[in-house]
């Protein structure tokens, strides 16, 4: 097992709320985020420069980031899909830029329209574009394992991807198995593969757990070498676009794993379950994480 700490990227204000049909509040999306950075998280999602109308549940994001609260230590990420994402994204005080480029055509086409050739062309410009103005460039992959229009994907393509996305020197590349499709042996594999044939380069994964094995693949990505890992408070979200994609990694159940297995994350999983709990109170029922429902071990057991 892979010895030392594990950067956790909090997901739940961007990809977890993305996909809840609660819409809520711009201050209480402002409180997820101070809960979170009060419980120990450094990098947080934050918000989506989409079209409004297509994700209504991200048409705040620059009035969100105009209220967050900023420390030297705390980075906020905003999504973005393209030149106009990143024009909005420009007018804020956001940290990182991240865009997404979907691994098949079909899926690319249906959510970006246009082909995954044209948004990794897209993706060099946009990646000069925000460095030359200060922000830090991302990009992900998603889709990296399997598509819900295309079905399997090779992984020689997203090796062949990968190789297009690094030559405009992002400060870290993200891998998202966006429908939970994925198993440990393939990402092991993957990852061995990232390293080996695109280079030195941070690598993060965005896991979901649909099929219930999200934890157990974070667990091998953090094995084999893996930087950080995405999860959302409580477990909320998923994908919007893709069919069922849902089961976002709970950060609560993710930080018990890490804890229990002796890996540092600087996280304070205590006031990440009063969060999730806080949440339920903001969405009007449960979330899906386990550690709200069980409590930690040993102590705090749930009555």
């Amino acid at each position: 097992m892979k010895a030392g700490n594990v950067n956790i990227i909090e997901v739940s204000p961007r990809d977890g709320l993305q996909s809840e049909p609660e819409i809520l509040s711009t201050d209480s999306k402002a409180a997820l985020v101070s809960r979170a950075i009060g419980a120990g998280i450094r990098r947080l999602e934050v918000a989506s420069f989409a079209h409004p109308q297509k994700v209504p549940q991200m048409a705040d994001a620059e009035a969100l980031l105009a209220i967050l609260p900023y420390s030297s230590d705390v980075s906020y990420i905003g999504l973005i899909m393209n030149e106009r994402g990143l024009d909005r994204a420009l007018q804020t005080a956001v940290h990182e830029i991240g865009m997404v480029v979907i691994a098949t055509d079909t899926y690319n086409q249906r959510n970006q329209g246009v082909s995954t050739r044209e948004s990794i062309s897209a993706w060099l410009a946009i990646a000069r574009r925000a460095q030359a103005n200060g922000k830090i460039a991302n990009v992900m992959i998603s889709s990296a394992f399997g598509c819900p229009f295309e079905g399997e994907v090779p992984m020689d393509r997203i090796i062949e991807i990968a190789k297009q996305l690094v030559d405009a020197e992002p400060a870290e590349l993200a891998i998202a198995d966006s429908i939970g499709v994925a198993v440990p042996n393939q990402i092991t594999e993957l990852v061995g593969r990232l390293q080996s044939e695109v280079g030195p380069i941070p690598l993060r994964f965005h896991l979901h757990n649909t099929r219930n094995t999200g934890l157990a693949n974070a667990q091998a990505a953090i094995d084999a070498g893996v930087d950080s890992i995405d999860a959302s408070i409580g477990g909320i979200g998923g994908c919007p676009f893709a069919p069922a994609a849902t089961g976002n990694i709970p950060t609560d159940d993710l930080l018990y794993m890490l804890s229990r297995s002796g890996l540092e994350t600087g996280v304070e999983l205590s006031k990440i379950i009063e969060t999730s709990r806080w949440l339920e109170q903001e969405l009007g029922r449960e979330v899906p994480a386990m550690l709200p429902k069980a409590g930690i071990f040993p102590g705090q057991l749930a009555d």
